[in-house]
């Protein structure tokens, strides 16, 4: 493998934005990562457009746009040349490679879903985790009312145990027989 082909996967995580609920990566971080133009890379997508359905590629709308600018996704929309880019879910990556001939284009893509599985996985493990925080906070939703009744039990034991000592400190009344001295 060409030294130059090997790309850090932070690189490409960098790339992969959520739109839609979607997992995507927009043509301009796609193009440059397979070296090619984005009009290149589009131009290869909307000859072969039936094999590029909805839950594959979509374009992104105005506020969309406006969304991934804000966001620094891209730095302005003068970037994007003034057409609206195209993101592609993890299969839809999957086929450019088919539409993509270039062997830059079949390396990456390999690098690309790599990138995605290594994601799923982080997901997989941080929803795991959120499972186990959830059931130990149901486990403890309970025990605020269960101590503070253990505080209220032992605030009347103490109150009773101060009745009682003041109960024997008090002056017994009543008649008392005094013992006569011999």
């Amino acid at each position: 493998m060409n030294k130059n082909l090997i790309i850090p996967q932070e690189r490409i995580l960098n790339r992969i934005v959520v739109i839609r609920d979607e997992k995507v990566m927009l043509d301009v971080h796609l193009a440059e990562l397979y070296e090619v133009e984005t009009r290149t890379l589009k131009q290869a997508v909307r000859r072969n457009l039936d094999l590029f359905p909805e839950d594959f590629m979509f374009e992104l709308t105005e506020p969309e746009i406006e969304i991934v600018v804000s966001q620094n996704v891209i730095p302005t929309k003068q970037h994007l040349g003034g057409a609206k880019p195209f993101a592609f879910t993890e299969t839809g990556v999957a086929m450019l490679s088919s539409v993509l001939k270039s062997k830059r284009a079949k390396e990456m893509n390999v690098a690309i879903m790599r990138t995605f599985v290594a994601l799923r996985k982080l997901a997989l493990g941080y929803a795991e985790i959120m499972g186990e925080l959830e059931e130990i906070r149901n486990r403890v939703v309970g025990h605020d009312d269960q101590i503070n009744l253990i505080f209220e039990y032992l605030k009347q034991f103490e109150q009773s145990k101060k009745q009682s000592i003041e109960h024997q400190k008090r002056e017994k009344i009543g008649f008392k027989i005094k013992k006569r001295s011999e």
